[in-house]
């Protein structure tokens, strides 16, 4: 039951909100009593900060699972960027946004993880890059992850629509990998850039 009401708050959270919806809400959606839901979860905050820890886990085991593929490291960017596009689709506001504006306290918890993941993440993209001749070999990579990480957080955390989310998240990319790129990753991210589905 604990999983079935994680899932159904996490699907209303997204679409309409963090604030908006409540646990009588939740608890209209799936039939059960209020009560219920308070057997699991002592109060919103908790459902809320438990189901937050779980969207975080699954974009992050979707993200693993991409970089496991075999592509090179600018398409691989480009098809995490598809992937997140399709995740949160039928949202309208941006998870990150709401969630920095009704519950900081948990948005920094999960701010923290996150810039613990996207360096990991964002290095190895950087090193696999340089192997494949697609980024230069000269870059100071840890700047570099900084920077790029720097730009993606601070449009999450400062746009409300996530389509505007999208948007600029392509153009962040864009500016990133022409700042790292050789040559020869230049023709390649025009490539991708030329895709009408990005």
């Amino acid at each position: 039951m604990k999983e079935k009401i994680m899932s159904k708050a996490k699907e209303m959270f997204l679409k309409l909100g963090f604030k908006s919806v409540t646990m009588d809400d939740i608890a209209g959606e799936m039939c059960i009593s209020k009560k219920t839901i308070y057997k699991y979860f002592c109060n919103k905050e908790v459902l809320v900060e438990e189901t937050t820890e779980r969207i975080h886990n699954d974009v992050n085991e979707k993200i693993n699972t991409m970089t496991l593929q075999n592509f090179n490291a600018i398409e691989e960017n480009f098809e995490i960027q598809k992937m997140f596009k399709e995740m949160f689709k039928s949202y309208d506001t941006s998870p990150v946004y709401q969630l920095k504006k009704h519950y900081p306290m948990i948005y920094t918890k999960i701010q923290e993880k996150s810039i613990e993941f996207c360096n990991g993440n964002f290095r190895s993209n950087i090193e696999k890059g340089i192997r494949e001749g697609l980024y230069r070999a000269d870059l100071d990579i840890k700047t570099t992850v900084e920077f790029y990480y720097t730009l993606i957080f601070n449009i999450n955390e400062n746009t409300i629509y996530e389509k505007d989310v999208h948007e600029l998240e392509i153009k962040a990319l864009e500016y990133h990998t022409r700042a790292i790129a050789t040559p020869k990753g230049i023709i390649e991210l025009e490539k991708h850039l030329q895709n009408p589905n990005i």
